[in-house]
């Protein structure tokens, strides 16, 4: 805006005689001043800023890939070129080419270019140049992502329950006592192991089950890419046993202590209670009515709505767990006996799966997490999706032609019901964030099936590249919390719809999705600790009590992710401790923030971080 050449005058009365309607007249004449000159000042300091901010991928690009970045201004910048330098030498390997087009706005800026670079494939470290704006330098290489599948396993390590390798402590010993199940309320029931679920201690099968889930199915389709270092207590030595299928077996065993009848599934230990304080797992003082520091509750799986405080849940079955559950533990059944020559604890596997999976026929419906004292909760409400993996895992594992015919009755129930192409969702209600099932039961099923199911993957994603094509950026998903797990997801998708069909046509929406998690954001932040492990900016105050207390990185954590502005306003005891390096690119539309306190975009979460582990690995050497 320009200033105006006139002066701005206000007539006001002279002499002593002011009235006091004359003084407050006066007051309000000051204050419109000074705050249209502020405008005025602001508005002429954006329209000077030429500054162009430049995003990509931190971690790299594979030579053969398409090559992007996103460079951005508050100033149109279409005639201005862009450069690549080779980061050791200072020597200039492409352009000067044309910025080009504007590709529209996002937040608070009005242009954004696509800055694309792909026709170069020699492997090397350069940075990005337009005019004295410089990029951070990155890597063209065929091992970007080499070691970055072991880094995530490092985060699950130290969420571990129980024994924690991380800080070589036992926490939680009393896990716990039960409610609303079979037995009397407060029956004692050894319930230790498993993962704390996110920034929290609470443990959900909901999530750890997925989790579980995605270990196994990224060991099943990329078995020579995993190492093995450490041993199922999470120490430093192998095992002759990959370290994902050790993180996974202490996640089947406590699974395996959750359904300790054959009719019978528990679902949750703790609630919300565990927020009063903010404490290292080991000193956790919560008191759930049996003192503090003492026994914990666990909720039993009735498929009934539950809550023991003001908030309860509206569960309605508890198919969607035992979906999950069959899912993990028929995997396991079929990698115990093939890959490790273990038939006892195969067949142990295999017996739980059948049992469960027959408790979710006989309760369809979502069992969702359990609240307590605040509203929020996990509100899954799809459960098909659920069965259709469950049972076609079954199948694969006993070629017992019913699992068949029920994988893929469930598989036309569940269809397309997911979050893709949606602007909005409810806190976990469409889970997991994308249906594995459609992909392990493509191979098992006529041409005519297989193509149906594909049909699925591809109109789902064609839903989320609509809802691209109007972001500079690339990407659809909706920025609701946990953003990132609905971005981790489509990125399987993307990959798995490309193996099912050898239809590419959507690789340029799977590259758009997984660089906006690696940096190519506003906020120039990979979603990651850690990755990349140097030379990039990644998160380091994730809102973990284990990295505030310990103030230790936890390494391969992702973040909840960007949010709408209006979720993070709205959401309870969320809050800034410090001051906000990304001020420049927060907007009214979406929000992310490096800060202990913002357990909206800042959290890393169990399973979202797992979503990610099967294309890190998919894209290692």
């Amino acid at each position: 805006m320009a200033v105006p050449e006139r002066p701005i005058t206000f007539a006001l009365p002279i002499g002593s005689s002011w009235t006091h309607n004359d003084r407050l007249t006066l007051g309000v004449c000051v204050r419109i001043i000074c705050i249209f000159l502020s405008f005025l000042t602001a508005g002429g300091a954006l329209g000077q800023d030429r500054t162009v901010h430049l995003r990509f991928n931190q971690l790299g690009y594979l030579p053969g890939e398409r090559k992007t970045a996103v460079a951005f201004s508050h100033r149109d910048q279409r005639h201005r070129r862009f450069e690549l330098y080779d980061a050791k030498s200072g020597e200039r390997v492409w352009g000067p080419s044309a910025l080009g087009k504007n590709r529209g706005a996002f937040g608070r800026y009005a242009y954004h270019y696509h800055l694309d670079f792909s026709s170069l494939r020699r492997s090397g470290r350069y940075y990005l140049q337009v005019g004295s704006d410089r990029s951070l330098p990155f890597t063209i290489g065929e091992d970007l992502y080499a070691g970055t599948a072991e880094i995530i396993l490092e985060y699950l390590r130290q969420q571990r329950c129980g024994y924690n390798p991380w800080l070589d402590h036992i926490c939680h010993r009393g896990d716990g006592r039960t409610m609303y199940g079979p037995m009397p309320d407060s029956t004692y029931i050894d319930v230790s192991g498993g993962w704390h679920d996110a920034g929290d201690h609470l443990r959900y099968l909901m999530t750890s089950g997925n989790t579980v889930c995605r270990l196994l199915f990224s060991y099943l389709e990329n078995k020579d890419k995993f190492l093995d270092r450490f041993d199922y207590f999470g120490h430093a030595g192998a095992n002759r046993m990959a370290d994902v299928l050790d993180e996974a077996k202490w996640g089947l065993d406590w699974m395996l202590k959750m359904h300790p009848q054959p009719d019978q599934l528990f679902h949750q230990v703790a609630d919300d209670r565990d927020h009063q304080y903010f404490e290292l797992p080991f000193s956790d003082s919560t008191d759930y009515g049996w003192g503090k520091g003492a026994y914990r509750v666990v909720y039993y799986a009735n498929g009934r709505p539950q809550g023991l405080g003001r908030y309860q849940n509206t569960s309605t079955g508890i198919a969607n767990l035992a979906g999950r559950y069959a899912a993990a533990m028929a995997m396991a059944a079929n990698i115990w006996a093939h890959d490790l020559g273990d038939e006892g604890y195969a067949a142990l596997c295999l017996t739980a799966a059948r049992e469960v999976y027959a408790m979710g026929k006989r309760q369809p419906g979502c069992q969702e997490g359990t609240p307590c004292r605040a509203p929020y909760r996990y509100h899954e409400c799809t459960w098909a999706d659920d069965m259709e993996w469950g049972a076609a895992e079954l199948f694969r594992v006993t070629q017992e032609p019913a699992y068949l015919a029920d994988a893929k009755r469930f598989a036309v129930m569940a269809g397309t019901n997911s979050w893709f192409g949606s602007d909005t969702a409810r806190h976990y209600e469409f889970y997991p964030f994308m249906n594995l099932g459609h992909y392990r039961l493509h191979p098992l099923v006529s041409p005519s099936f297989a193509d149906t199911l594909a049909r699925y993957y591809r109109t789902e994603l064609e839903k989320v590249r609509q809802r691209a094509a109007g972001n500079p950026y690339g990407i659809g998903h909706p920025f609701i919390w946990c953003s990132n797990n609905l971005a981790a997801a489509l990125v399987i998708q993307g990959l798995l719809y490309e193996k099912m069909t050898a239809d590419s046509g959507y690789r340029e929406l799977t590259a758009d999705t997984r660089d906006w998690l690696l940096g190519r954001n506003p906020w120039g932040a990979s979603q990651f600790v850690c990755i990349p492990e140097s030379g990039g900016v990644t998160p380091q105050y994730p809102h973990s009590v284990l990295a505030m207390k310990t103030v230790r990185p936890i390494r391969g954590a992702m973040n909840d992710g960007p949010v709408y502005a209006s979720i993070f306003n709205s959401l309870k005891g969320v809050r800034l401790q410090r001051s906000d390096p990304f001020a420049p690119f927060q907007s009214d539309l979406v929000v992310y923030h490096d800060d202990f306190w913002d357990y909206a975009t800042n959290e890393p979460t169990l399973d979202g971080t797992a979503e990610a582990l099967y294309w890190l690995a998919a894209l290692s050497p």
